[in-house]
């Protein structure tokens, strides 16, 4: 999945404010989306990022014994300015080079631990303010939950399958799947990624 150099949610039942331990367990790329910022059109690729806490289980309900999901929407970009960036780079504990960012695969980060803050906005919403990396000699629980990644340059039916509803109504306004269903303008390809080993 390539990202561009331009430069941000929850999903599931959410916990109270604080700092978690947590291992990122989707990623869903959802296209070239079209929107509005204070009365103006924008126009950006998007991705979807979403860590299980498994040391916080649900209790009662259909999800019992499950462990809380948090998501976040960013644009996917590696500018310097980009909330994206910030994230990552707090994530691996440094600064990306040119090098490492120029041919960074954002898959990376699928499976790997963390720590993020959750707290509730003016709203009363709950999100994923920040990310960063897992103290040293700190142990994440193994993954609960499936990995998911989905990527709209590959579209893996199998995998499209599986999203809920509403993450499929998101992609669906993409100008990516907008085109592969035979809508809309004729869009151009990312140019491939050089999916190096960058540790992350």
């Amino acid at each position: 999945m390539s990202l561009t150099a331009t430069d941000s949610g929850g999903e599931f039942k959410s916990v109270e404010n604080g700092t978690y331990v947590a291992r990122c367990i989707k990623l869903i790329d959802l296209g070239t989306q079209h929107g509005e910022y204070q009365g103006k059109p924008v126009v950006k690729r998007q991705v979807l990022i979403t860590w299980e806490l498994p040391t916080e289980l649900i209790e009662g309900g259909d999800y019992d014994g499950q462990p809380y999901a948090m998501s976040k929407f960013y644009t996917a970009s590696t500018n310097e300015k980009s909330i994206l960036r910030k994230d990552l780079e707090s994530w691996r504990g440094r600064t990306f080079t040119d090098e490492e960012i120029n041919c960074f695969d954002i898959t990376a980060i699928v499976g790997k631990a963390c720590m993020i803050s959750v707290v509730k906005n003016d709203k009363g919403k709950t999100k994923v303010s920040g990310v960063m990396a897992l103290p040293k000699g700190m142990i994440c629980p193994e993954q609960i939950n499936p990995t998911v990644v989905f990527d709209m340059d590959i579209f893996d039916k199998a995998v499209w399958d599986s999203l809920s509803d509403g993450i499929k109504k998101i992609i669906e306004q993409s100008d990516e799947y907008q085109v592969r269903h035979g809508h809309g303008v004729q869009i151009e390809e990312p140019p491939p990624y050089d999916a190096d080993n960058i540790p992350f």
